[in-house]
């Protein structure tokens, strides 16, 4: 990856010059590169709406996605967008400014979901649930009226990890953010193209670009949210045992039905004697 003056885009301007960062770029965008091939994502002369928080997953993103493409390795056409949900004191500003700055294509759009949240959701209760829908809603509506074909969303694979273990403590349920899905009305793709960067690379990506990062306040606002229980957890296990994370990660793309419960997605009653196929084991750990 060159990064003469002519020969990068404008969202990598400044970019450090130092082999830690140049390794880190590389890995992100190999990363996402398989996320995209693995699961394809690419239908040539597509368009994405790419989701635009102000947050550091968001700007990795957006940027290794404008790498790809002016590599020529993402055929499809970019749009970003910010939802300004009306939260008080957000700097409506800085993303409008940035995104012309860097010369991306974008949209702004303002819907207060915030006064809505605020009065629906009970004191003391989480606000994302609700929060999250309105945003959904908000953002499919936009993808449509913009002629898109998917929305292109920032999660990355903490955040893929988390959300299955909140369905595994909270919700009974074997379930997470898939990297690839289309919505309920069928009409448009939703992608992850972060799902196998790790959080801390794009803490790390975002900060050295010195990108200006907006935060959350309405979700940190809250103590004890569910995910920052879960997060501490994690990162408790990761700091006893290193790499435990992407072990956890790989098994959930490493997964076997025929060894779980759940007569829904394999056919127990149906298992015959004599069958090697139905009886292959794992390995015997510990």
């Amino acid at each position: 990856m060159l990064d003469d003056a002519d020969d990068i885009h404008p969202l990598f301007h400044g970019a450090p010059k130092t082999t830690e960062f140049k390794k880190l770029r590389k890995r992100i965008v190999q990363n996402t590169r398989e996320a995209i091939d693995q699961y394809g994502m690419i239908e040539p002369g597509a368009k994405w709406l790419v989701c635009l928080s102000g947050g550091k997953d968001s700007y990795t993103l957006l940027a290794v996605l404008h790498e790809l493409k002016w590599r020529g390795l993402l055929p499809v056409e970019l749009l970003a967008c910010n939802l300004d949900q009306g939260q008080p004191g957000f700097p409506a500003t800085v993303l409008p400014e940035f995104l012309e700055k860097m010369q991306v294509p974008h949209r702004i759009e303002y819907q207060d979901t915030y006064s809505i949240v605020m009065d629906k959701v009970p004191q003391g209760r989480t606000y994302c649930a609700l929060c999250s829908r309105l945003r959904r809603g908000n953002l499919y509506r936009i993808a449509r009226e913009e002629g898109c074909s998917a929305v292109v969303l920032g999660h990355h694979r903490d955040d893929i990890l988390e959300t299955f273990f909140m369905n595994l403590f909270h919700g009974a349920r074997l379930a997470t953010m898939p990297p690839k899905l289309v919505n309920e009305e069928g009409d448009l793709f939703v992608y992850r193209p972060l799902a196998h960067v790790a959080e801390e690379d794009c803490e790390r990506f975002a900060r050295a670009m010195d990108y200006p990062i907006i935060p959350c306040d309405l979700c940190g606002s809250q103590d004890g949210l569910q995910r920052q229980q879960v997060k501490a957890l994690l990162d408790g296990w990761e700091k006893n045992a290193p790499g435990r994370r992407q072990k956890m990660f790989r098994a959930l793309m490493n997964t076997r039905p025929s060894h779980l419960l759940d007569p829904a997605i394999f056919d127990f009653a149906g298992l015959t004697r004599g069958g090697a196929e139905n009886s292959k084991d794992f390995p015997a750990i510990g």
